[in-house]
This record gives C-alpha cells, sequence and structure tokens, in this order.
C-alpha cells in the first residue's frame, strides 16, 4: 500500500540556459511561449518534471521537445524557489546550464513553444517567471568556470584564431582584455596546437588557425595542472 502524505506538495520544474558564442557574441536560446502564464513572452526552456522521471531527463527532454536542441551536456546550476516565483501554484524548478557550438545546434520550436531563437545575452528582452535571475546566475557561474577550466573551448569551432579567443573571453567576462598579455598566458599554458591552416576572408588579413588539446589538459590534469588564464 503506497504512503500517502496529508500536506500539499510544490510543483516541480527543470529550466534550461544554453550558452552559444557567434560574431563576437555571446548567446542564449529562447522561447516565445504560446500558452499561459506569460504567453507570447520570451523565457528560457523548460517545463515540468514528470513523476517518474530523473531530473537530467527531464532537462533534456524539454530542451529537446520545446527547441529541437539534441545531444546537449547539461550541468545543473542552482534550484530557484521563491515562493511567488510562478503565478500558478508553488513551484520549485531545478536550472541547468549548457555550453554548445551555435552553428551545430539550430533551435525550432515545438509543443509550447510558439519560436525558438537565439539571442545575444546582452540584448535579452524582459523574461518570464524568474527567468532573468536565473540566466544571471547561468552567467555568473559561467564567468567563474572560464577562469579556471577550459570550459570556453566548448563555444568555438574546433578550429579556431588567437583573436576568437580573446573575442569569446571578452565576451563572457564583459570588458576588453589587453591582446598581448591574454595571448602570453594562453600561449604558456601549451594546449594549443597550431595548424597549418589559416583564414581566408578577403577582407581580413589570414590568421593562423589552432585546435585545443584536451587528451594533454586531461593528462596534465591528472597531474595536479590547475588551468589559470
Amino acid at each position: 500500500m503506497p504512503f500517502t502524505y496529508e500536506y500539499p506538495r510544490a510543483a516541480l520544474t527543470v529550466d534550461c540556459v544554453v550558452f552559444g558564442f557567434d560574431e563576437g557574441a555571446l548567446k542564449v536560446v529562447l522561447i516565445r511561449r504560446g500558452i499561459e502564464p506569460f504567453r507570447n513572452q520570451w523565457a528560457l526552456p523548460g517545463g515540468f518534471v514528470r513523476p517518474d522521471e530523473p531530473l537530467d531527463a527531464a532537462a533534456l527532454r524539454e530542451l529537446r521537445e520545446e527547441t529541437g536542441l539534441k545531444e546537449v551536456y547539461l550541468e545543473q546550476l542552482y534550484t530557484f524557489g521563491a515562493i511567488d516565483r510562478d503565478p500558478r501554484e508553488r513551484i520549485i524548478s531545478v536550472a541547468y546550464f549548457a555550453l554548445v557550438r551555435r552553428a551545430d545546434h539550430l533551435p525550432s520550436a515545438a509543443t509550447d513553444a510558439a519560436e525558438a531563437a537565439w539571442f545575444e545575452v546582452e540584448k535579452v528582452p524582459q523574461l518570464a517567471f524568474d527567468h532573468g535571475e536565473i540566466l544571471e546566475a547561468a552567467l555568473q557561474r559561467l564567468r567563474g568556470k572560464i577562469r579556471w577550466q577550459p570550459v570556453g573551448f566548448e563555444l568555438l569551432p574546433k578550429k579556431f584564431t588567437l583573436s576568437q579567443i580573446q573575442s569569446l573571453y571578452e565576451a563572457i567576462l564583459g570588458r576588453e582584455l589587453d591582446k598581448r598579455n591574454f595571448r602570453k598566458k594562453l600561449l604558456a599554458l601549451d594546449l594549443l596546437v597550431p595548424l597549418e591552416e589559416f583564414t581566408t576572408a578577403a577582407s581580413k588579413r589570414p590568421a593562423q588557425l589552432f585546435h585545443f588539446d584536451q587528451r594533454k589538459y586531461q593528462s596534465l590534469t591528472r597531474k595536479g595542472f590547475i588551468f589559470d588564464l
């Protein structure tokens, strides 16, 4: 016989912050809600957790159903539980965040999302619920991680220039970096492999391409290496 509780229980949801990088700007996936509450307003993709569903599975399902994004690595961010965060009832949300290569992930709306699109983080409209707070928390987590872990390379093409790396760090940190000092510290880590390939844009001077040596980084980490940029 199943055990029952006499007191009411809060509902549980998941919300996903998916970051990408393109054209010198940090971007995030948003959906335009097709249902109430906050119909036609932009929000983070997410939804209710089913009673028999693990949290991680619920986050991946909601992301797939509302945006069409698949095979995305999600990491738990924080739990948001303000009493009045949702006008429907007491709802607690477990937020996730992910870093993806934007060119590999083109969102398309489905289920209760009327539209799905990439937005520049600096130009995000007012969001439904407390999703602005969730987005800010994810951004702060990313700003902390990028200095001590090579997570930024998850946002870049597999082949990139030094200028692209600096542009990425500046977009995330929200400030300009000294070009000479940044490149000196970056190359001193000895984790970038120079390629015999160069950019081919006719309007710009060709720049050498590099790729990140993930295997070497993992090997060094096991020996106590600390990524500090």
